[in-house]
């Protein structure tokens, strides 16, 4: 019970505090959020390395192997990280990442429902900016994908 309280604090914890940048949504002269086609900026939202050192190293540990400092307080190991391009047949699995990211996990494969729908909580950050959401769950699978092993 004390290891979900500690995952649903600091998960709420990277959900409310403050983003460490201060970008606001672009909008268009007549000031509509901005559309999901138009191209954002490559500095509008972190890199993938930022995104997963600020929501994911917590319980998959600073090298992805699953080794966070909280992952010893879940009911369920996150999974290793590095290794998602061998299990699912040398292929690093985008769309199939992507999904867990946007919608959570749906097959007991990824491990536990403990991990957080990231693609909720990056709507929030990016003020319902579809494009931002986007271009963020990309980043972080463009970063995943970098540290798959070989």
């Amino acid at each position: 019970m004390l290891g979900r309280t500690l995952f649903l604090f600091f998960s709420l914890l990277a959900v409310l505090l403050p983003r460490a940048t201060n970008l606001t949504p672009v909008r268009s002269a007549q000031g509509n959020r901005q559309t999901e086609d138009t191209q954002l900026p490559p500095t509008y939202v972190p890199t993938g390395r930022q995104i997963y050192k600020e929501h994911c190293a917590a319980c998959h540990g600073s090298d992805g192997k699953g080794r966070g400092p909280i992952a010893i307080s879940l009911r369920t190991p996150p999974p290793d990280l590095t290794t998602l391009a061998k299990r699912h047949k040398g292929t690093f699995p985008e769309e199939y990442v992507t999904n867990v990211l946007r919608f959570g996990v749906q097959f007991s494969t990824h491990g536990s429902v403990e991990m957080p729908v990231w693609g909720p909580i990056f709507q929030n950050l990016e003020n319902y900016n579809e494009a931002a959401v986007r271009q963020r769950i990309k980043n972080l699978c463009d970063f995943l994908e970098s540290i798959q092993e070989t």
